[in-house]
């Protein structure tokens, strides 16, 4: 086979995978775009402050590398329909960088899991304690959350019931939220009898939720680490073709 015809089925190939990957690195922004701004679910208001750094780290290593990607496609999908380089030369330092910096999330994904998990169960009990407390009225988007979770889960507690016996912010202790029963009523606590509330607790939904999340997040990393092996070998024997083209012209 021609050189000429190998550099445009390594170009072909080139712009297939750097789709793949530009993809790839737009789901990883929007992951850390999501955990960073979303206000409308339970992970990310329980972790909007200040306190949990472990997790606003990992959003801005997730919106850094979602960037990069982003850019280092651009340079690459340039470089490989104009044979420019220098460019492609970047290309591949850049992918170099950013697998490597890929490496450190997914190694961060499982190192700190369960660090994270534990974070997140004492960040709801924390919530359940405080839920109710005309004090803290800037809490209130929080509990309209756990309330919607209970609600629609039809789970009360993290672990069971029980757990709203710790709350010191009800009129009476045999109170409940109103979101542990089938009410429409708009107020924190409830008067109802235990027959008519929901008996198990929301840690299986919560968990599912966060297992699958991670589940994503690890798949999207591990894909990306994939497809940037097959593009710097891609590009490698691209600009070898590039070179021999140059050096002998007549071979295209």
């Amino acid at each position: 086979m021609k050189t000429g015809d190998k550099t445009l089925i390594q170009k072909y190939y080139l712009s297939v995978f750097n789709g793949i990957f530009l993809t790839l690195g737009l789901m990883l922004l929007t992951f850390g775009l999501w955990l960073s701004f979303d206000r409308n679910n339970l992970f990310s208001v329980l972790f909007s402050s200040g306190e949990n750094q472990l997790v606003s780290y990992m959003c801005c290593m997730l919106l850094g590398i979602g960037s990069a990607i982003t850019f280092t496609s651009a340079v690459g999908f340039i470089g490989s329909v104009k044979e420019i380089k220098y460019l492609l030369v970047t290309y591949i330092g850049f992918q170099i960088l950013v697998f490597v910096a890929q490496m450190a999330i997914s190694v961060l994904i499982l190192m700190k899991k369960e660090e994270v998990h534990n974070q997140w169960n004492n960040r709801i009990d924390e919530v359940i304690s405080e839920y109710g407390n005309e004090s803290l009225t800037e809490q209130e988007p929080i509990w309209n959350i756990l309330d919607a979770v209970q609600h629609d889960m039809e789970c009360c507690g993290r672990y069971n019931v029980t757990q709203w016996e710790r709350n010191k912010n009800k009129e009476n202790s045999t109170q409940i939220p109103c979101s542990c029963v089938k009410s429409g009523l708009k107020k924190w606590f409830c008067d109802v009898t235990r027959d008519s509330m929901h008996s198990r607790g929301c840690e299986e939904y919560l968990n599912t939720w966060f297992e699958n999340n991670i589940l994503i997040l690890t798949a999207i990393s591990v894909s990306t680490l994939i497809t940037q092996m097959f593009l710097i070998t891609l590009t490698t024997q691209l600009l070898r073709n590039i070179r021999k083209n140059s050096i002998w012209p007549n071979e295209l």
